[in-house]
């Protein structure tokens, strides 16, 4: 149980907006969902949900957590820290 608690690294979540044209994003674990209105992402901090227009994912770095993105954003948003059962499928269908 020691080594699988080893294993478990958090990395810093830190955010970078320039211009409401260019996002920075740093403790990304995964996208869930994207397309040129609405991005959302699972973050070491909960749900990130950015919306916006012409959004376009230019990186992201499943090893180092980094994701880039530009377009024009609207808005930032988290969602509410929830333990949920189940993956992505049993959070759609509810």
């Amino acid at each position: 149980m020691a080594a699988e608690e080893k294993n478990i690294i958090k990395k810093k979540h830190s955010i970078i907006l320039e211009d409401r044209k260019q996002l920075s994003l740093s403790g990304v674990s995964d996208v869930s969902g994207f397309d040129e209105q609405i991005v959302v992402l699972e973050t070491e901090l909960g749900e990130l949900t950015v919306k916006g227009s012409s959004l376009h994912i230019n990186k992201f770095s499943l090893e180092t957590g980094e994701l880039n993105l530009d377009g024009d954003i609207y808005s930032l948003v988290y969602a509410e820290n929830k333990q949920t059962e189940g993956g992505f499928f049993s959070r759609l269908f509810k």
